[in-house]
């Protein structure tokens, strides 16, 4: 039985470069996602992990050094940024954010395939291990894997929606979230542009998060913009 094909993640917001190299990677043997902002990326890394990021540095909204550095933070997934800038101090900017190649536009296909060869074998050579997926915040700690929520050891019961909800907040902490995003993030595409139940599924939150003991409003209502999650979120190991 043959191996799997390794699944590259693609972010580039030019759709003929992402088709370009979409069709060229899929024809050696490769699974390749596209997606065309961090938030699109975003979305894709909840479902699942990839084996490879190639990351443009010029996107629309977060930029790829940003998104190098937020990933870097708490995943050892192999970057290789790519950029249409070739001054040394760029190169070396994003290296030092984390990127583990990089690439110059306009870069040959044979270039980038030894470039994911070679990045690929080295990360199979050095397994990587899974980080973890529990957060510590207030007085809580949130399990991801085993959908489980508590307070000093004591569980607190949650909806799955709720569940899903504080995930969203707590993997994205003290950053505005839009009623679209945290749609887009809890019901996926049956998503409904117009839907308002996510403002009482935070104000449920909001109510249990109280009645367990928070302190204060760990939730913010952003006017004209969404939510904020106050709270300091640490990773546990």
């Amino acid at each position: 039985m043959s191996a799997p094909a390794a699944r590259i993640l693609m972010v580039e917001d030019d759709p003929e470069i992402g088709r370009l190299v979409g069709d060229f990677l899929r024809r050696e043997g490769f699974e390749l996602i596209l997606a065309q902002d961090a938030r699109a990326m975003d979305e894709s890394l909840s479902r699942a992990r990839p084996d490879l990021l190639i990351l443009d540095l010029m996107l629309p909204g977060e930029d790829g050094l940003s998104i190098c550095r937020r990933l870097r933070a708490s995943d050892s997934l192999p970057i290789l940024m790519l950029t249409a800038k070739s001054d040394e101090i760029d190169r070396v900017v994003g290296l030092e954010m984390g990127a583990d190649d990089y690439l110059t536009k306009p870069f040959g296909p044979r270039e980038l395939l030894a470039r994911v060869r070679a990045l690929l074998r080295r990360a199979q050579a050095e397994p990587i291990r899974p980080a973890s997926r529990r957060y510590a915040f207030d007085r809580f700690v949130l399990d991801l894997d085993a959908r489980n929520f508590e307070s000093a050891g004591a569980p607190i019961a949650l909806t799955s929606a709720e569940f899903d909800l504080l995930a969203c907040f707590v993997q994205h902490p003290r950053r505005v979230l839009t009623r679209d995003q945290l749609l887009d993030w809890t019901h996926g595409r049956n998503a409904d542009p117009f839907d308002r139940a996510i403002d009482m599924l935070v104000s449920r939150l909001r109510k249990k998060l109280d009645a367990a003991g928070a302190s204060g409003d760990l939730i913010a209502t952003v006017r004209n913009g969404g939510y904020l999650f106050k709270a300091e979120v640490r990773r546990l190991s």
